[in-house]
C-alpha cells in the first residue's frame, strides 16, 4: 500500500475504533471507496456488510451480510426507497444479527435535501452508536452535507491514486495484455499522463491506449485530457507555445524559468484568466456563493502552500501567453482553471465543483502547483487572495521598441511576410502586431494596408492604461526589466525610429 492509501485506511480504522455511527466518504470512484472500507474494516471480522442504491435496494456484500439480510430487513429488500431504507435500518439497529454492521448509502447527495431522508440519517446517529453500526454515505468529491447533518457526520476524502499505485496499474495492465513490460522511462511518462485520474478511468484510458506495438503516449494524453475536462471548469491547454515564441517580457520569462527548473519545481501550471472577474462580488453577493468560493480557494492555497504570481496589464500585453507557455517550456501540463464555469444553479453546487476541481489539481500536481493569474484591474481582487500569490505581482506594460522588434520577427517568420513594409507601431501590443501579420497573410495585404484595420488599445483605452501605469509605479515588478516598474524607464524604452518603405 502507498502512503496515501495507508493514511486513508488508518483514518477509517480510527473512525471505526471511535464508534463513529455516520461517515461520509467523498470519492471520484465509489467502487474503490467501498472496497477500501471493506478491506480496512471487514477483512479480519465477520461484521455484516450491506449496500443500498436507488435501483437495487439493499444488497449484501459479504457472507455475514447475506445471513443477516432477510432477518434484519425482511423479504422486500429490493423495493425499499431511501426513506423506507433508513427507517428499516433504525428498526434493525437492535437486532443481534445486525450488530457491528456497515452499510453503504450510494449517492445520498441526490436525496439528502428531502426532509425525510435528512431526518432518517440523523435518527440513526444514537442507535448506531449504541449498536456499533456505521452508515457510510458514498458521495462525489466536493459534496456538502445539509446543515442539519454537518455536526453529526464525519467526512473523509478518498485520495486519488498516487504515482506508486499508478505504476503498479501500468505494470498489471501490460501483464494482462500479455505485452512486454515497459522500461522505466515509459512507465514514468505513463504515470505522468495518468496522474489526477481516479482508479477506474485510469485503468480504462490505459487499456484503450495499448496495442500490440505497445503504449501510445500521445493517445494516452488525449484520453487523460478528455477525462480531466469532464470536471466543470478544467481544461488542459493543448497548444505547444514556449517562451521562445514570445517576444519581450524577458524579466518574467527569466524568473519563471528559474521557478520551473528550481528546487521544488512545480508539476503543473494552473492558469486563471481575468481572476478579478471570477471573484467579483466577494463579501457583497447576496447568495454567498462568491464568498464561499473565495474562502475555499484561500484555505486550499494556504494548506497546500501553493505558489503563484499575478500578471496585470492592458489587454494584449502577453499576460495570458506567458501563463500558457510556462507549462510547455517546462514540459509539464498547463491547466486552465475557469471559476465562472464552476458556478452552478443548484444550492451548494458551485462549492462542490470548485472542491472537485481542486482535488484534481492536487492529484495532478502531487502537491506542487504553480498558479498564474491574469487581470486587467487588481483593485477588485480581495487582498487576502492577492497575498496567496507569494511569487509577486508583475506589471505588463505596452512593449518597448526593442520588444516590438522581437515580436515582429516572430510573426513575420511565422507567416513568411516581407519585413520591409512594417507600419508605425508606436503603442502597439504584441497581440496587435500578431493580428496585423495574420490579416496581411490571410487577406493578401501589405503590412501597412493591414495596419489600417488595427486600432491599438493604447489609443482606444488610453485613460485606463495610464491609470494602470500609475497604480503599478514602484508597487509591482516589471515583466520586462529587473526591479519594480517605472513609468519613466518604460517611456524611454518605447520610443524608436519607425521603419518606412
Amino acid at each position: 500500500m502507498t502512503r496515501s492509501t495507508n493514511e486513508f485506511r488508518n483514518q477509517l480504522k480510527a473512525a471505526r475504533r471511535a464508534g463513529t455511527p455516520l461517515l461520509a466518504i467523498r470519492t471520484a470512484d465509489p467502487a474503490s471507496a467501498m472496497a477500501q472500507v471493506s478491506a480496512a474494516l471487514c477483512s479480519n471480522t465477520d461484521a455484516p456488510l450491506f449496500a443500498w442504491d436507488i435501483l437495487t435496494g439493499i444488497t449484501a456484500r459479504n457472507k455475514s451480510g447475506k445471513d443477516a439480510l432477510a432477518q434484519a430487513f425482511g423479504d422486500n429488500t429490493s423495493s425499499l426507497g431511501p426513506a423506507d431504507f433508513l427507517l428499516a435500518l433504525h428498526k434493525a439497529a437492535g437486532s443481534k444479527s445486525f450488530a457491528d454492521a456497515i452499510i453503504f448509502f450510494c449517492n445520498p447527495q441526490r436525496m439528502w435535501e428531502q426532509v425525510d431522508v435528512t431526518q432518517g440519517i440523523w435518527n440513526l446517529r444514537d442507535v448506531f452508536k449504541t449498536g456499533g453500526q456505521m452508515l457510510v454515505l458514498v458521495t462525489p468529491p466536493g459534496s456538502v452535507l445539509p446543515v442539519e447533518l454537518q455536526n453529526d457526520v464525519m467526512v473523509l476524502d478518498e485520495p486519488l491514486p498516487s504515482a506508486e499505485e499508478l505504476e503498479v496499474l501500468v505494470h498489471e495492465t501490460f501483464e494482462a495484455a500479455e505485452l512486454p513490460l515497459p522500461d522505466e522511462a515509459v512507465r514514468t511518462r505513463a504515470v505522468d499522463a495518468l496522474i489526477g485520474l481516479a482508479a477506474f478511468p485510469a485503468e480504462q484510458v490505459l487499456a484503450m491506449s495499448l496495442s500490440k506495438n505497445g503504449l501510445d503516449l500521445g493517445q494516452l494524453w488525449d484520453r487523460k485530457r478528455q477525462a480531466v475536462e469532464q470536471v466543470p471548469g478544467l481544461t488542459i491547454w493543448r497548444c505547444g507555445e514556449t517562451f521562445a515564441d514570445i517576444g519581450g517580457c524577458e524579466n518574467i520569462k527569466q524568473f519563471l524559468t528559474a521557478v520551473l527548473h528550481g528546487e521544488e519545481a512545480p508539476r503543473v501550471v494552473v492558469f486563471v484568466d481575468e481572476i478579478e472577474k471570477a471573484f467579483a462580488g466577494t463579501g457583497t453577493d447576496m447568495s454567498g456563493v462568491k464568498t464561499e468560493m473565495t474562502g475555499t480557494m484561500l484555505s486550499w492555497m494556504q494548506d497546500r502552500g501553493a505558489d503563484g504570481l499575478i500578471a496585470i496589464g492592458p489587454p494584449g500585453a502577453a499576460k495570458s501567453m506567458i501563463a500558457k507557455a510556462a507549462g510547455s517550456t517546462a514540459g509539464i501540463p498547463t491547466v486552465a482553471f475557469d471559476l465562472s464555469a464552476m458556478q452552478s444553479s443548484l444550492v451548494g453546487g458551485s462549492g462542490e465543483r470548485l472542491r472537485a476541481a481542486l482535488q484534481v489539481v492536487d492529484a495532478i500536481s502531487q502537491g506542487r502547483s504553480l498558479w498564474i493569474a491574469t487581470c486587467n484591474s487588481i483593485t477588485s481582487l480581495p487582498p487576502e487572495l492577492r497575498r496567496r500569490f507569494t511569487l509577486g505581482t508583475f506589471f505588463f506594460d505596452l512593449p518597448s521598441a526593442e520588444e516590438r522588434e522581437a515580436i515582429w520577427r516572430i510573426y513575420l517568420k511565422k507567416w513568411s511576410l516581407d519585413d520591409s513594409d512594417c507600419p508605425n507601431d508606436e503603442g502597439w501590443t504584441g497581440a496587435e502586431i500578431k493580428e496585423c501579420c495574420r490579416k496581411a497573410w490571410r487577406l493578401k495585404l501589405t503590412l501597412k494596408q493591414s495596419a489600417e484595420y488595427v486600432v491599438p488599445v493604447s489609443r482606444s483605452a488610453a485613460d485606463q492604461i495610464e491609470a494602470l501605469r500609475r497604480q503599478a509605479e514602484g508597487r509591482y515588478l516589471s515583466a520586462s526589466v529587473p526591479g519594480c516598474y517605472s513609468i519613466e524607464i518604460a517611456a524611454r524604452a518605447s520610443r524608436r525610429l519607425f521603419r518606412s518603405s
